[in-house]
């Protein structure tokens, strides 16, 4: 679930590549842009901020070896109501350094915590995507204190990582090396978006996989049925149809027999890229969900009185 060594690129030449990439990568969002750095006990965490700075923040996590841009579709749309903050992950290339292992599920929740700390956040709606579906669902187990909500999407976690995975993301990389002209083509086949994205978000991706080291992330461990049964925040799941990481209907079954009062759903023909294949339903269902958690007090899933956020206006 976490690399086993502190990330670093191979050369400082590489790195300044990199970064350049990345930042032509988030000319992918709207604008204004802040971006602003946390330290924390496990190195300095870079973070993206867009829309309001008041209002009930919507918290973003990319998944395994990805960056901030990859939410550029959901940017304008979450951030008209709410300021939204897109976290480079600890260990994944990006504008983080990494100075100590987070090495499990506590340390993970903990790096996590002293980042809404020090942005002072409160009452976060938590999204993440993948592996940073597995970051959201682990901060709702071990540290959900400043949370208001979680919405995981095509998560880690729930069920052991398939061979099938692997071998989609082989092929993914196989299709990158064919003409353009031919590539969305192959994404719709493979349900890889990637394959039909901007070049600029693309190129960070490809960059970090040949220079970050080390380069490989221990699948994600499914969390217990103790532990998903121990989250008590209003909570959705999607699930792309199509993913290559997930059985739809047998983790819908699971999430909605453990977490109490989970919005659970398929995405239809979306692969494990949800976000950045049907972005404007997944917009439309992470707005929905967090409207729907009106201001009355109503009872949690626990059954406990608690406020719930303002509908935007």
């Amino acid at each position: 679930m976490t690399r086993t060594g502190i990330g670093h690129f191979v050369s400082e030449e590489a790195r300044a590549k990199f970064l350049a990439a990345y930042d032509r990568a988030m000319e992918l969002w709207p604008s204004p842009r802040r971006e602003l750095d946390v330290e924390t006990t496990y190195g300095t965490v870079h973070v993206h901020h867009y829309g309001p700075r008041s209002g009930e923040p919507i918290v973003l996590l990319h998944g395994h070896a990805g960056h901030p841009s990859n939410w550029y579709p959901q940017i304008a749309a979450l951030g008209e109501h709410h300021p939204v903050y897109a976290i480079d992950t600890l260990d994944d290339p990006g504008r983080s350094v990494q100075r100590a292992v987070a090495a499990g599920s506590t340390e993970n929740a903990a790096w996590l915590s002293e980042v809404f700390a020090g942005l002072g956040l409160e009452r976060i709606h938590l999204v993440g995507l993948s592996y940073g579906g597995w970051l959201t669902l682990n901060q709702a187990v071990h540290a959900p204190e400043r949370l208001a909500s979680i919405a995981p999407l095509d998560p880690g976690g729930i069920e052991e990582v398939p061979a099938r995975f692997y071998a989609h993301m082989i092929g993914g990389l196989f299709a990158m090396l064919a003409p353009r002209r031919l590539r969305p083509a192959l994404g719709r086949l493979l349900a890889n978006p990637a394959l039909s994205a901007p070049p600029e978000m693309i190129a960070p991706l490809m960059l970090g996989m040949r220079t970050y080291k080390p380069n490989t992330r221990p699948a994600a461990r499914p969390f217990t049925d103790e532990e998903l049964s121990s989250i008590r925040l209003p909570t959705l799941v999607l699930v792309g149809s199509r993913s290559a990481l997930l059985r739809p209907h047998q983790v819908l079954k699971r999430v909605t027999a453990l977490i109490p009062g989970v919005r659970a759903e398929i995405v239809q023909g979306a692969g494990h890229g949800l976000n950045l294949e049907r972005p404007d339903l997944v917009n439309e269902h992470l707005l929905q969900f967090i409207t729907d958690l009106v201001a009355d007090p109503v009872a949690d899933p626990a059954g406990d009185p608690r406020p719930r956020p303002s509908r935007p206006r």
